[in-house]
């Protein structure tokens, strides 16, 4: 009788009891909030650095934590007065029915109980959702281990439990309906769940906040891809429906009263925010959170990632969208850096034109032993080889796998190691090039607005830049362009090259971005073609399949970069040509076709990290250019960062260049590798995640440089 009793006066006055839980959250999120502080950064490099100001403010936040339990205290008092002061009528009416104070007192505790059942069970089950599926999501992780470390930590559960719960109370104030506010908590929670775990299966990195900036690119990416509707995608999908239909039979009567709404929505979104800052902005707690070395790789930002579940990974990746400088950054130790080098300009007698095309998901599969006995391959990359033995050569150790491709593009033609979203003009080597007097200019038989490029290239300092928009619409359907486009973009490079020489007489910087053979690769694209047959090779018929498919474009990109030396060496102006991937291929959902081949991704060895970061580079140059600047360009460049390879190109010229590109060259002598993920190569070629002495310093010196340029260096020509 109790529990029925119980559950009427709940959806009866479910307006008072909001009230109540609210202010019973908020005073505990602000007690959080000050006991939590001395595990921000901030706290935790003043104790590391020993400043005397951490213990002042240690003291400070003692005494205000004993200050904040006291008002907290207060809270619950006059919560508790609040609700019997609106009820004592029908408490009253209770007692005089009959009921004993210890009857009606342990009414009261059964609505307390089930108001907050009630408002946390949604919530926490569209959290609950979320972790299965972070469990399953990276195919090199065992859901089974990942899932029992969800169990073993509480404080996982709680930051990935917490967001769904706090958005739907606010929803309820905002909407003032029960099932709203669940469905509208619903769909960002699990979309962000089911869309972290398709784009692990598919690209092998888990979404972060910056990614809801190219969302209008994730739409014509999926759409090319097969996205399997898995029973736990099912299930799970199937769970969420039920809740809703429970929030529609449970509490069914809105919130109308606008007082109690205005107060819940601002308690509310004073939670989330406090929440937010104290445990979502937290490195501390991540740190503490993150899975040990013998569950994930520590140096895999995706395996990182999943061991924390999705949601708490997610919200803590907002931060980053920020612009945040470098640990310890000082605008002077940037600027002195700098002027330690002069700018030089190029001279005048040693100008040669620039041609540099960024391959599509190019790399080189004799790398992976199984398919460098493969006949089929080796004919397939014979002419890219011996335009190799012409050349200077190596490979770029890339920040990205499968996808992400500007971040190579970027890297190359900014110098930056790593950088924030571009949202006006940026000091870059394109900018140098146009200071030197060079027409700068380029290509990609592509979309404008995907990466934002038709901006984004404007700020990194191109004259001229075409898309599908305006140009490569005319000449190749977009979606033709992904299988066959690169001889036409090799043809319309050297035209326009032509043209610029003809006309204005000045140098040219060119840089194209090919599309062909952008993933996925189904096996029907190859129907006439057959580079790796199944029976003879001995390997898997998905790795074939793909493999194939993969072939059948790469073998039409090589003739097409052939051709183009071909055609430049017939050239009398000097031209010097650098060719580059911007990362490995897809390789089938889960990586299924490297597996099948035998190829290691344990990024912790340098065999695997080179199988799964490296892509071949070339510096050539025709012989109008090898007499210009005296050089022969041939010989192994060096295996290093996408953000060394202008300063190698520069070296293979003979040009000193800007003051930034003189200290890449010192830092590349210190570790030629500087990856995003924190990974070094000491003097002995083994990685590591830490630098000392005097290659830490001239490190900091470069990361305080890349940020000072982007943020505070206005590049000269822009206007």
């Amino acid at each position: 009788m109790f529990c029925k009793l119980a559950l009427r006066n709940v959806r009866r006055s479910f307006r008072d009891y909001g009230v109540y839980l609210l202010t019973l959250t908020f005073g505990v999120c602000l007690f959080y909030t000050f006991s939590s502080l001395d595990g921000q950064g901030a706290m935790i490099y003043l104790t590391q650095s020993q400043n005397p100001m951490a213990q002042v403010i240690q003291s400070c936040i003692d005494v205000f934590s004993v200050f904040v339990a006291v008002v907290l205290a207060c809270l619950i008092l006059y919560a508790d007065r609040f609700l019997m002061r609106r009820r004592k009528r029908e408490l009253g009416t209770y007692l005089l029915l009959g009921l004993s104070q210890g009857q009606v007192s342990l009414l009261l505790v059964l609505e307390t109980g089930l108001i907050g059942a009630a408002s946390l069970a949604l919530g926490l089950l569209l959290g609950w959702l979320t972790m299965p599926l972070a469990a399953v999501s990276s195919p090199d992780l065992s859901a089974q281990d990942l899932w029992a470390w969800y169990l073993s930590s509480g404080d996982l559960w709680y930051r990935n439990l917490l967001p769904p719960v706090l958005l739907i109370w606010l929803m309820y104030f905002l909407t003032g309906r029960c099932w709203l506010s669940y469905l509208l908590t619903a769909l960002p929670a699990l979309g962000v769940a089911l869309a972290n775990y398709f784009k692990i299966q598919l690209r092998g990195d888990p979404l972060l906040a910056s990614d809801l900036k190219l969302i209008s690119e994730a739409g014509g990416i999926v759409g090319n891809y097969s996205l399997d509707m898995t029973p736990l995608i099912q299930q799970t999908l199937g769970w969420a429906a039920l809740g809703l239909v429970l929030a529609l039979l449970l509490l069914p009567r809105g919130l109308r009263r606008r007082d109690i709404r205005i107060f819940g929505l601002l308690s509310a979104a004073a939670v989330m925010g406090t929440a937010f800052l104290t445990l979502y902005c937290n490195e501390a707690s991540y740190r503490r959170t993150t899975a040990g070395s013998e569950l994930v790789n520590p140096w895999s930002d995706t395996e990182v990632f999943v061991s924390h579940g999705v949601l708490y990974p997610f919200l803590y990746s907002v931060q980053d969208m920020l612009p945040v400088p470098p640990e310890g950054y000082q605008e002077a130790v940037a600027s002195s850096a700098l002027e330690r080098y002069p700018e030089e300009a190029i001279p005048e007698d040693q100008k040669v034109s620039v041609v540099g095309i960024m391959l599509e998901a190019f790399c080189d599969l004799t790398d992976f032993p199984a398919l460098a006995e493969q006949e089929g391959v080796q004919e397939v990359y014979a002419p890219w080889h011996a335009l190799e033995e012409e050349s200077v050569s190596g490979d770029l150790l890339t920040n990205i796998f499968a996808g992400g491709t500007v971040d190579t593009e970027w890297c190359f033609l900014t110098g930056y190691s790593q950088y924030e979203e571009f949202r006006n003009d940026v000091d870059s080597y394109v900018w140098y090039f146009d200071w030197q007097g060079y027409q700068t200019r380029g290509g990609h038989p592509g979309f404008g607005w995907f990466y934002n490029r038709q901006n984004v290239n404007q700020f990194l300092g191109f004259q001229e830049y075409w898309f599908t928009e305006n140009h490569y619409g005319e000449l190749v359907d977009p979606v033709e362009a992904q299988w066959n486009s690169d001889l036409l973009l090799v043809d319309e490079i050297v035209k326009d090259l032509r043209s610029c020489l003809d006309g204005e007489g000045r140098p040219v910087f060119s840089f194209s971005v090919s599309y062909q053979n952008h993933g996925p690769y189904e096996w029907t694209y190859t129907a006439n073609e057959t580079y790796l047959d199944p029976k003879t090779s001995g390997l898997p018929e998905e790795s074939c399949y793909v493999f194939n498919n993969y072939l059948h474009g790469v073998n039409i990109t090589i003739s097409a970069m052939t051709l183009l030396a071909q055609q430049l060496e017939e050239m009398e102006e000097p031209v010097v040509l650098v060719l580059f991937g911007d990362h490995k291929p897809w390789g089938g959902n889960s990586n299924d076709a490297y597996y099948g081949i035998g190829a290691s991704f344990d990024t912790t060895t340098l065999e695997g990290f080179y199988q799964y970061y490296s892509t071949p580079y070339l510096i050539w140059a025709n012989s109008a250019a090898k007499e210009t600047l005296g050089r022969d360009f041939q010989g192994e460049g060096g295996d290093f960062s996408p953000c060394f390879l202008m300063p190698e190109l520069f070296e293979q010229c003979g040009w000193t260049g800007p003051s930034f590109l003189q200290l890449a060259q010192e830092v590349r002598e210190v570790t030629p590798l500087v990856h995003q993920q924190g990974v070094y190569l000491t003097e002995d070629g083994q990685l590591t995640d830490h630098l000392s002495g005097e290659a830490a310093d001239r490190l900091n010196e470069f990361f305080f440089a890349q940020y000072y340029r982007e943020h505070k260096v206005v590049p000269e020509g822009a206007g």
